[in-house]
């Protein structure tokens, strides 16, 4: 029995001896008249959303509108919304309880109105989807909505513009008129006048949907539920160490904090899903290291420093004591992800975006690489996070868009099943039935297409009341249309929300599953649905990469970013050969090659990009640590000599395999010995020496450059480059050789002398050199005297000539000009000078 008009707070009541008013449909005169003033409001409405919304805006979602979404307009002032019903399905002899809200958002005054519930027209369910929709695209009071109720109203006071007045009806089942199991359309229209038009007429309306389960048999549909815990990355390629030489994780912002405390999104997506039976949760495993990370000691970097690039200091990180709140987050998580008839489905690595790369990073060669890299290392810290099996083969491009490029890509990291969005895989006109979700779609590879129309339902805002009524409402009405379209043909169906998933939406998601599941679906693991038999009708065809939606495209990453980010292993990898301790380096930057990759950048694109930047900065100050301190000019004094050359290692870890070359531009002028190899210690330099031959004076540029030793020998660093000065060289060779042929014509004179002396006789000496005889004065013989290195003309020295090999460093951080000097051994510590005096190690030091 309908119950009388009443009110919800305000003590609003029906005015007594009022007129009933004949409900809009009630006469063919009153529908004629109406038809025009529906048009009228039909072409302001449009005109409406042409003015209001930005340039190139697309609703949230696709083209999925649910039900009971309304627009004001000058003929329908009045806004009314749906935020409660209950319960949310009805059943025969049952009561439907509906509350919501009634807004005057016109220029005047409503006057003598009232709130009721529509009747449906036909008392038919809407059998088909396409019946949903229609009623779904409707914004304004329409016949088709059919006729209103006597009984139940809620009188409605005056209401200035602006001002809002909520209502609750309570409707007998049997007064709807429901003739049979199915869904229907259910509105609540406001009815009444203006103050600048007091003709009674609708005001407004708001529609949702009512399944009625009169206890119609069918094969209830498998629902596999996809549900997301991702985020942006946060943790960063910098680490830091601890009294006890601990590695120290660090963080660019500390945003987690409050997402895994209660209230947080990730709180509630995991506090809601453990509520929920045969749930499927894809997870990105950078997430649970994060989390893991927090459960620690950990440093958060300072605002501003995030694209620095420098390492992890107190002067820009700040020290935070272990989370309790991310320590709760992953113990709830365990249990929940452990929970009988769950699955966990492990996403690559920090989430790389697959579309990305196919379309803008297909040429290179290590992203196919660095992708299945991203899996293996994906699954093995899920599994090690979470202590669960989980899978690995999955693929989930962004938004689930696919085209062939995706699926190849894709297929080549490993992944045999791919997430599709509907949209990219629409059903034929002519196939009036849902099919299954589960398609091969070529080369044994296979798709688990979602429904676009159910899964949209959230992804759009559910923040009020209202909204999440709406969802909840159409999708209990599209998934029992859905099951009874083949009662008897049991189907999979996919439901893929967003992913970055809201802590509303995952409320309203998990009820409409919780209301329907065990009557008209089954809520199963996606092994069930994705394993389940293609249905031989459904469309298997993949979509051409010119098919792919403008919007998503726009929003990839672009060749240079991918480009510069695939460049980053190989200079990981050059960095990897020299260090002694390369595991400190190697996990942290190979995690935060992917995390430049990640899909959530999409969304947050600014801060992907100062992440990538502050990734590069970091390692290439890395490998800037090892390197030839800058020189500008080196002076040789002769024809011979050594040039000195001094190599800094600012790294907390010996470096080694390594060799530095010298290379003249002008070999024909100077010419230096063969590279030479070297160990670096942490934080010192050491200096190396090498033979050079100059020929003539002038200046001859120099380059110095560090090279990786091994098989596959590869350039370290930047090249170094600097002027040798040559002096002395010309005149000094002529000496040389002018002194060297009178010395032989002196030889051969006295040679001659004395074999006429001697007359033929034999030297007394056998063993000495013929000519050679024993000094009796000084006027004929030749005496080596030892002569001090500091003082050999043959070795070069700078102007400045400072006493350590090693030099003092120059104010701006450079060795200053290197000398070429004899003295000394190959390789002289930065810690130590040939005289045995100690010298300071390098104060800046580079971690890791």
């Amino acid at each position: 029995m309908s119950e009388p008009a009443r009110h919800s707070g305000l003590g609003a009541h029906r005015q007594p001896g009022r007129a009933e008013r004949p409900a809009e449909g009630r006469h063919p005169a009153w529908r004629a008249r109406r038809a025009g003033l529906r048009l009228a409001a039909a072409c302001a409405a449009v005109l409406t959303l042409f003015t209001a919304a930005p340039a190139g805006a697309l609703p949230t979602g696709g083209n999925v509108r649910p039900a009971g979404d309304s627009t004001a307009t000058a003929e329908y002032p009045v806004v009314v919304t749906i935020d409660t019903l209950n319960p949310q399905v009805a059943v025969p002899n049952g009561t439907v309880t509906i509350s919501g809200h009634v807004t005057n958002a016109g220029k005047s005054a409503v006057k003598g109105a009232h709130a009721a519930v529509r009747k449906p027209n036909t008392g038919r369910p809407l059998d088909r989807r396409s019946d949903l929709a229609n009623v779904a695209d409707r914004s304004t009071p329409d016949s088709r909505d059919g006729v209103e109720l006597d009984s139940p109203q809620y009188a409605l006071p005056e209401l200035g513009p602006g001002q809002s007045q909520p209502y609750t009806l309570s409707v007998a089942v049997g007064d709807l008129g429901l003739s049979a199991s199915g869904a229907y359309e259910l509105a609540v229209d406001a009815w009444g006048g203006t103050a600048d038009n007091p003709r009674d007429r609708a005001l407004g309306i708001a529609r949702t949907f009512l399944p009625y389960n009169a206890g119609a048999e069918a094969q209830p549909t498998k629902v596999a539920t996809i549900w997301p815990l991702v985020h942006a990355p946060v943790v960063a390629a910098q680490t830091s160490t601890d009294g006890n030489d601990q590695t120290i994780a660090v963080l660019r912002d500390d945003s987690l904090s409050a997402e895994f405390a209660p209230g947080g999104r990730l709180y509630e997506l995991v506090d809601t899903g453990a509520k929920l039976n045969g749930l499927t949760w894809v997870i990105d495993p950078d997430l649970l290291d994060a989390a893991l990370a927090m459960t620690r000691p950990y440093r958060v970097q300072k605002p501003g420093t995030e694209a620095s690039g420098k390492s992890a200091k107190d002067d820009n990180t700040v020290q935070l004591q272990p989370s309790a709140a991310a320590v709760a987050w992953l113990d709830k998580l365990r249990a929940a992800a452990a929970k009988p008839g769950s699955q966990v489905v492990s996403l690559p690595y920090a989430d790389p975006d697959l579309a990305s790369i196919a379309h803008n990073g297909s040429d290179l060669a290590g992203m196919t690489t660095a992708l299945s890299k991203a899996a293996t290392a994906g699954r093995l810290t899920v599994e090690g996070r979470l202590s669960v099996d989980t899978r690995s083969d999955v693929a989930w491009p962004y938004q689930g868009y696919l085209d062939q490029q995706i699926a190849a890509l894709a297929q080549q990291a490993g992944s045999g099943t791919v997430l599709v969005n509907g949209g990219s895989m629409p059903e034929a006109d002519s196939l009036n039935y849902t099919p299954s979700a589960a398609r091969p779609i070529g080369n044994g590879q296979n798709a688990v297409v979602a429904d676009e129309t159910v899964s949209a339902l959230f992804d759009r805002d559910l923040s009020s009341p209202q909204a999440q009524t709406e969802s909840t409402q159409r999708f209990l009405a599209e998934t029992f249309a859905i099951t009874h379209e083949q009662p008897q043909n049991q189907r999979g169906l996919l439901v893929m929300p967003p992913r970055e998933l809201s802590a509303t939406g995952a409320k309203a998601l998990a009820s409409a599953l919780q209301t329907a599941d065990g009557k008209w679906i089954s809520s199963v693991k996606l092994d069930a649905v994705a394993q389940a038999a293609a249905d031989p009708k459904a469309n298997t065809a993949v979509p051409a990469p010119t098919d792919y939606p403008t919007q998503a495209r726009a929003s990839e990453l672009p060749a240079d970013d991918l480009s510069s980010t695939d460049g980053i292993q190989h200079d990981l990898d050059t960095l990897m050969r020299v260090l002694t301790l390369p595991q400190r380096v190697r996990g942290p930057f190979s995690a935060a090659m992917v995390r430049s990759l990640s899909t959530e950048w999409r969304s947050q694109p600014a801060a992907g990009s100062t992440y990538r930047t502050g990734v590069t900065k970091y390692l290439k100050e890395l490998t800037g640590a090892v390197q030839v301190p800058k020189k500008n000019v080196v002076t040789l004094s002769g024809d011979t000599g050594l040039l000195q050359v001094s190599v800094r290692n600012d790294l907390t870890q010996t470096v080694t395999n390594l060799k530095l070359v010298l290379t003249s531009a002008q070999p024909n002028r100077l010419r230096v010995s063969k590279e030479e190899e070297l160990v670096l210690p942490a934080s010192q330099s050491v200096t190396l020496r090498f033979n050079a031959e100059a020929h003539n004076n002038g200046s001859v540029a120099m380059t110095a450059q560090l090279w990786t030793t091994g098989p596959d020998s590869r350039p370290y660093g930047e090249p170094q480059q600097f002027r040798v000065e040559v002096t002395s060289v010309t005149n000094g060779v002529l000496y040389i050789f002018a002194g060297a042929g009178v010395l032989l014509l002196l030889a051969a004179l006295r040679f001659m002398r004395q074999r006429k002396r001697r007359g033929g006789q034999p030297h007394e000496d056998g063993d000495q050199p013929v000519g050679d005889g024993p000094a009796t004065d000084g006027g004929d013989a030749e005496q080596d005297e030892p002569r001090d290195a500091e003082q050999d003309p043959t070795e070069a020295s700078s102007k400045d000539g400072p006493t350590d090999p090693a030099g003092p460093p120059a104010p701006d951080g450079t060795d200053g000009p290197d000398d070429a000097r004899g003295d000394g051994p190959a390789q002289t510590p930065r810690g130590s000078s040939p005289d045995g005096r100690d010298r300071a190690a390098s104060d800046e030091k580079v971690g890791p």
